[in-house]
Parts: C-alpha cells; structure tokens; sequence
C-alpha cells in the first residue's frame, strides 16, 4: 500500500542533509560544548555556525538567538520570562482566540497569577480586526503576542502591521512563527518583532530543539535556572546534533524557499479546488484568499461526518492528514480554532487539514481526489444527520442535539 504523508503542519521528516550533517556529533564530535578542554572546542563552532545560519532565516544578530528545546518551551519563555521582568510596569497581556495551546495554556496561568489577558475575536474567515487589537491596549499592556500563521487553518496574520502598532504605543511584540518560518519570509526585523519562536522539527530538523529571536537590549527574567548556557539566558547542556541539524534545515529552508513555495502552493491549489469542485457541502476553514494563507495548508470541513471517522478511512489506504492540531488531537473537544471562528459545533467536529510538502506529489493529490468522494459519501449514509435522496435542513439546535446522542 502506498503511503501518503499530508500532516507537515504536525511533523516534518528528517532532510538527509540534515542528518548527515547531525551523524558526527553523536559520536564523532561528542563533547560537552561547555567544557574548556578540545572535546567541548570541537563542538562550540559547531553551535556558532548553526546559530548564523537560524539567524540568517530570520534576519537577525547571531547574537539574537537561543537555543530551546522547542517551540513550546519559546513560548512559555517569552511569556512567563517578560510577565516576570515587567510586571512593575504592568499585567496586561494581549493575545488572540486562535493561538497554540502554548500560548492560551501560558496565558491562562498567568491569569492566576493575577494577570488580566485579552482573548482578541476572529472572524468567520480566522482574521483579526486591528483596530479591535489597538482599542485593547491599555497603560497596563506589557505584551502583545500574535502567531505568524495559524497552524491549523494557514491564516497568516499581518505581523509587520501588529508590529507598527507595538512600536506605536511601545508594547513588547512576540510571535509564535513556528508554522511560519521556512515556508514564508519571515524578517523580525521588517516586522518589528521584539521575540520570535521556531522549531526544528516543523522544517526538517529533528525533534527536541528549537531557537527564540530575543531582541538586543530586550529585558526577559530567566525561564530556566541551573546553568550559564546561552549567554546566561537559559540552562540546559547543548543539543548539539539537534542544534547542528536546525542550522541546516534553516540554511536549507532559507536556499529553497521561493522553490518550495511554487510547488506546494500549485498542490495545495489543486487538491483544493478538486475538493471543493467534486464533493457538495464543504466548507473552506480559513480565508478565501489563498495568498493570505500558508501555501501548504488546507483545512475543510464536510458536512454530515466525523473528522475523526474520515481519517481512519484515510488511514486504511495510506494517507496521513489530520483533525486539529497534533497537540490537541487526543481531545474529544472541537478545534479551538473552529470554535474562535464561529464554526458550528458539528462541522468543527469535521474538520480536516491537509498539511503538504515537497515530497508529496501530483500523482498523490489525483488519488485522494479519487478517493475521496466515496470515502465522504460512505461516511455520510452512515450518519443519522443525512438523507439518501439528499440532506435535511437542520437547525443548529437539532443538529447539536443529535452530535450529542451520536457522540
């Protein structure tokens, strides 16, 4: 059986340049990079050179990056790290409806410790409303932190405005760019960005390492204690074939990106307008205009069926997608993100993302479009919200009623 992998949003695999490029320092090149005898020299210009090369990605100071174990732990930081250092100044934080569990869980416990969060709205198509976000600012806001793009629907938001606007009222400005980075330009400079977070295993690198931008001069109290790594700012021995490989996959993310860009974008278009074309009552999640959106990620919904349901009929003829993002998918619960946008419980519940890369190919969007139809007509025979000779209108209230009895 073949095997499709359409789930890049959750986990990329390993670029063979990455690992050969990782291969010497798990054996070869062993030190501890902060030890002072050759061992740990043979290592430090390794992390150096890497940290050039995730700084270039970005377009900032070597200087300006650290290195994290991942994207999770870069949001906590730069959230817990600048509530701490300028909670003299004041609590408020700004955030929106549609971020990454690492960044509502963050915030909400931080609202227990007596900080006053604002949720920003979305609208039907996942956008924010600025004006919303700059009528939110109070002399109280320390922080505003907004994702680059939605890992769930592929919204891009309008960071280098969000930016303008944080300069404006001299708010500190962070960003989760972990679906982001590598697929689209992303310049924290340009934007204003004070932090930015990236994981390497979203662009080729392996898991358990990641990088944050820290703005020159920005002052962040310590997330992690125990050691003098990175400059003092977060302890912790180097990951260094981790490290090694996050410069490469940035290196190589930075060399093929308008490439890159090209073709998945012209798979992601088809497969879409294939969806949309062949099977009745879809539902796009997301904007609707494909340039606002990131040019790998397609995320519908299908009337009458379980999101869950369609993805193991996927799984049984090889193709890997996803319902929600992968650091949710063991809830029952709906996508946070179909909720912040209005989706009714339902058809958030269908929801599903395509999440593609370059390795996938055109011959592998022609068999889920082939695929497809029947696998979604199946599924809604079987469901008590549909009809043979076509579906009855329901109302939201029905139609929530019998998920209820069904689920």
């Amino acid at each position: 059986m073949k095997k499709i992998y359409m789930d890049n949003n959750a986990t990329t695999a390993v670029k063979p340049e990455v690992l050969e490029a990782m291969l010497p320092y798990f054996c070869e090149q062993f030190g501890n990079p902060s030890s002072v005898h050759w061992a740990g020299q043979m290592v430090g210009g390794a992390i150096e050179k890497a940290r050039g090369q995730v700084a270039k990605l970005l377009n900032c100071a070597s200087a300006e990056v650290i290195f994290l174990s991942c994207g999770s732990e870069g949001d906590n930081y730069a959230i817990k790290g600048t509530a701490e250092a300028l909670k003299g100044k004041g609590n408020h934080i700004i955030t929106t409806a549609v971020e990454h569990p690492a960044v509502l869980e963050t915030c909400e416990a931080l609202e227990k410790d007596g900080f006053a969060v604002t949720y920003l709205k979305v609208d039907q198509d996942g956008m924010l409303d600025l004006a919303e976000l700059e009528a939110a600012i109070t002399d109280k806001t320390i922080l505003i932190s907004v994702m680059w793009a939605n890992n769930e629907t592929g919204n891009i938001f309008p960071i280098e405005k969000i930016g303008e606007i944080a300069k404006k009222y001299k708010v500190r400005f962070h960003t989760d760019a972990v679906q982001a980075a590598g697929k689209i330009p992303v310049d924290v400079r340009k934007a204003n960005v004070d932090m930015a977070v990236i994981s390497g295993h979203k662009i080729g690198a392996p898991k358990g390492v990641g990088a944050m931008y820290l703005r020159r001069g920005t002052r962040i109290s310590r997330f992690m204690h125990g050691g003098h790594q990175e400059r003092n700012r977060r302890a912790g021995t180097h990951n260094v074939p981790g490290i090694v490989g996050l410069g490469v996959a940035c290196e190589s993310a930075l060399q093929n990106m308008e490439k890159d860009y090209a073709y998945v974008r012209n798979l992601r278009d088809k497969l879409e307008k294939g969806i949309l074309s062949s099977i009745p009552e879809v539902k796009l999640n997301g904007h609707p205009d494909a340039d606002l959106r990131l040019p790998n990620t397609l995320n519908v919904s299908f009337d009458y069926i379980e999101g869950e349901s369609l993805l193991l009929f996927f799984d049984m003829i090889g193709i890997a997608a996803s319902s929600g993002s992968a650091c949710t998918s063991g809830s029952l619960e709906p996508s946070h993100v179909m909720g912040a946008m209005g989706v009714d419980i339902v058809l958030a519940h269908s929801s599903t993302r395509f999440s593609l890369g370059s390795d996938n190919t055109e011959e592998e969007i022609d068999f889920i479009l082939q695929e497809l139809p029947a696998i979604v007509q199946r599924l809604r025979e079987m469901s008590p919200l549909y009809k043979r000779e076509g579906p009855t209108p329901l109302s939201c209230d029905d139609c929530r009623m019998v998920h209820r009895a069904y689920a």
